[in-house]
């Protein structure tokens, strides 16, 4: 009996490798729009790979370079984590997603940290970045040293916080030694990547990460979007001491990535028995690079079709047929995938209803500006800056409501319009463009202003609204360079 084991091996590689090379011919063509990548974080190992090592654009998730850098500058004595930092007029130009302090605003590096990693706040990376590199360029140079030091070899950056920028490149490959290194690196740091929500005066955030406290172990790390990139997430999570890393790249919202990485993560983690049968994929470092532009996801994730603007915080589930579009080409379907929720017992739920459900009760981290404080000063901090939130909101609203055009000025389409015009909103417009897009060019306001012609045109990704011709004489009504 001995004697045939070797031959049924051989045949059930065979046949394993035949089936995998089946479902490659058979995958939908939307594959190719989307990364996957699944390694051990103690080994390395590769466990899952599907354009791996195509360059991307990484958004967000560039988050975790910036406190990867920031922590090795804590931990080395340069600064602490009590540090006071400013608020720039740069830090407080940036895009939203943004805690939208104003200049001079000082707080700690331990709040900026916070408020970066589960906000996804672009001021506060600008923040971090200056103080500790003195400035945008100056901390962009020292990230790029910092990746050719891990081996991250497709890597370069131009910004702390991920915002759109030419030359801003990574892959999933790159991002699983990025992870790996700072568990590696900063384990005495790890919490600020598993922070469940934060409390800012009056105001809860929870984390973007749909895994933290939904996916039993989940603990790590960012969430990315910009347009041209689609939803990236880097996660991680830990079952019986054993802790995997997945990385999805181009995912079609905020549910459909921790959806494609929760099932990720539950193969890897029921895999166990069956490694022999499977070629081996080597370590994440020797995942060989390959040169190529980067996909531009920008008319699929931000076109006009999309029924409301796109962003980091996505929480539409895309559900189709009990599962979440697209999460097929990860994973073959969901329906192979279940989760057990309760101590390893059933119910079992597929990967969509987890990431439907509540996540766990958890008490928001507290989080303030000035400096460090505890006890009765605490509580008079995070009560000041809850007095401070409440009339700039006030007055904001008021503002909203005497712009809002009258019903019969507004098209039926005007909503897809608006979800192109407000692509990038929350977390990923270059700076000035939510101005631009807040009234598109040629719309009957914009034509009664004489200084129309003099604000900036709207974005070429911006379908722009033709204006009404009241007359021939009014040239200044039509849009500039709206290609």
């Amino acid at each position: 009996m001995h004697a045939f084991r070797p031959l049924l091996r051989k045949s059930l590689f065979n046949l394993f490798a035949a089936t995998l090379a089946c479902a490659a011919l058979l995958a939908p063509r939307a594959a190719s729009a989307e990364a996957l990548l699944l390694i051990e974080a103690d080994s390395g190992k590769v466990l899952q790979a599907e354009n791996a090592t195509i360059p991307w654009y990484p958004a967000s998730v560039t988050k975790i370079m910036t406190a990867y850098v920031t922590l090795k500058a804590v931990k080395d004595g340069r600064l602490t984590l009590d540090t006071l930092l400013t608020v720039s007029p740069t830090a407080a130009s940036q895009s939203p997603s943004k805690m939208g302090f104003r200049p001079g605003t000082q707080l700690t590096v331990d709040n900026a940290l916070k408020m970066m990693m589960v906000k996804s706040a672009n001021d506060m990376a600008v923040v971090l970045a200056e103080g500790v590199g003195g400035s945008i360029d100056g901390f962009s140079a020292m990230m790029n040293d910092t990746a050719q030091k891990l081996g991250m070899t497709q890597t370069s950056y131009v910004n702390p916080n991920g915002l759109p920028a030419d030359g801003q490149i990574t892959s999933a490959r790159d991002l699983g030694i990025l992870a790996r290194s700072f568990l590696r690196d900063l384990p005495e740091y790890e919490y600020f990547v598993h922070i469940p929500a934060i409390r800012f005066g009056k105001r809860v955030t929870g984390n973007f990460n749909k895994l933290i406290g939904r996916y039993p172990g989940a603990d790590g790390f960012k969430t990315g979007f910009i347009c041209a990139s689609g939803y990236n997430l880097v996660a991680s999570a830990t079952r019986n001491g054993r802790r995997l890393i997945a990385v999805v790249l181009g995912a079609n919202s905020g549910t459909a990535r921790a959806v494609k990485a929760a099932q990720l993560l539950e193969r890897g983690f029921s895999q166990d028995n069956l490694t022999w049968l499977r070629p081996s994929l080597g370590t994440v470092d020797k995942l060989v690079p390959v040169d190529a532009s980067p996909p531009n996801l920008r008319e699929d994730m931000c076109g006009g079709h999309r029924k409301r603007p796109a962003s980091d915080d996505d929480d539409a589930l895309i559900a189709t047929n009990g599962g979440t579009a697209g999460s097929a080409s990860a994973t073959g379907g969901e329906a192979q995938v279940t989760f057990f929720t309760a101590g390893l017992q059933p119910p079992l739920m597929k990967a969509s209803e987890l990431m439907a459900a509540a996540p766990a009760a958890a008490e928001p981290v507290l989080v303030y500006t000035g400096p460090t404080r505890t006890g009765t000063a605490l509580i008079a901090a995070v009560a000041a800056d809850a007095d401070q939130q409440a009339t700039p909101k006030a007055r904001g609203k008021k503002s909203r409501v005497a712009k809002k055009p009258d019903a019969a000025d507004k098209p039926k389409d005007a909503g897809t319009k608006t979800a192109a015009a407000k692509q990038d909103a929350k977390s990923d417009v270059k700076p000035g463009a939510k101005a631009a897009a807040a009234k598109p060019a040629g719309t009957k306001h914009a034509a009664a202003k004489p200084d129309a012609a003099a604000k900036p045109a709207a974005s070429a990704d911006q379908p722009a609204k033709p204006a009404k011709p009241k007359a021939a004489t009014k040239p200044a009504a039509k849009p500039a360079n709206n290609s």
